[in-house]
């Protein structure tokens, strides 16, 4: 009779799948650099050498790079491999800018549904932290703070969503639309009332999902992006028009 061998666990893979955890719930991010050896031996409780034979599992996958004199630090693979064609792409086709403001407009209405249910009080701390700085951003009135900021009040609810494809997909999705969000803003800042109306939203969106509220939260996410996708039409409207003009003085001169 034969009988079937135990599985027996290696402890650096123990290690490798705890960090890969890590970078896929977003705990290390892209561009972060792991801590010292020693501290991660002591964490782990293991010796050096099984932590390292960890780490290179994971260079192996490309979740990790080892930077000459700089430590292990985390790559944006997971978010680059979705984000780089599809920048190619929008550029050769700009109207998949609506296609992706669609996706955009389900993404960010489920994260915030769901970052209203399972928000943990550490991640309402890092919400409110996301949100005071870019309310910061809004009084000193500086356009570049607010297009940085932006970005990381709705990642950090993207993260609150406990959803993992969520996160990175968020990430990825701001990648690829940051340059239309930069001139979006851009175009808005230049309108008061525009300008008003989106810092609101911003914060009807905190204060839902800080409330647990996921009806609330969902609604005025997706009312956002409805309102993003609306003043982008008509900045691109805006532009035409002035081309248009511009073309049309060059004639007559």
């Amino acid at each position: 009779m034969i009988q079937n061998r135990p599985v027996v666990t290696r402890m650096a893979d123990v290690v490798a799948k705890d960090l890969e955890l890590r970078i896929l719930e977003g705990s290390l991010k892209p561009g972060d650099r792991l801590p010292a050896e020693r501290h991660l031996a002591v964490e782990f409780s293991v010796s050096r050498p099984t932590l390292r034979e960890a780490i290179q599992k994971l260079v192996s996958k490309g979740l990790l790079f080892t930077r000459h004199g700089g430590g292990t630090v985390v790559t944006d693979r997971l978010e680059a491999t979705f984000a780089d064609p599809w920048q190619d792409m929008l550029r050769g086709h700009p109207l998949l800018q609506s296609d992706l403001l669609e996706f955009r407009h389900m993404l960010e209405g489920e994260a915030a549904r769901l970052a209203a249910e399972r928000a943990t009080e550490a991640d309402i701390a890092r919400i409110d932290a996301a949100f005071e700085a870019l309310e910061v951003a809004y009084d000193t009135d500086s356009l570049q703070d607010c297009i940085d900021q932006d970005v990381v009040f709705h990642q950090a609810i993207a993260e609150a969503s406990h959803n993992a494809m969520i996160g990175h997909l968020t990430a990825s999705l701001m990648r690829v639309v940051h340059d239309h969000v930069a001139d979006n803003l851009t175009h808005l800042h230049a309108t008061p009332e525009q300008w008003l109306r989106i810092r609101e939203q911003h914060r009807a969106i905190w204060r839902a999902v800080r409330q647990h509220n996921a009806a609330a939260a969902s609604r005025v996410a997706r009312e956002h992006i409805e309102f993003v996708r609306f003043s982008m039409d008509e900045a691109a409207k805006l532009k035409g028009r002035r081309n248009t003009a511009q073309r049309r003085l060059g004639e007559g001169s």
